[in-house]
């Protein structure tokens, strides 16, 4: 089972990982905002979540984090 973890304080909200996960397992949160004033990225599957890291790498923040 994949972990995924989000620096919620790091992201700006840009999309990237959103759009580069195949299995569209995280997106951006509609009611949270970080102190920045950005919307982060959220994990919204669990268990859809393959662990390819497409996430991580693609992030320019280095906001997520991919274990197995």
């Amino acid at each position: 089972m994949s972990k995924v973890t989000v620096d919620s304080e790091r992201c700006k909200g840009c999309g990237l990982c959103v759009n580069v996960c195949p299995k569209k397992a995280i997106a951006l949160s509609k009611d949270q905002l970080n102190s920045k004033g950005y919307h982060p990225v959220e994990v919204v599957d669990e268990e859809g979540c393959i662990s390819c890291a497409m996430c991580a790498i693609m992030c320019p923040d280095t906001a997520l984090k991919v274990e197995k």
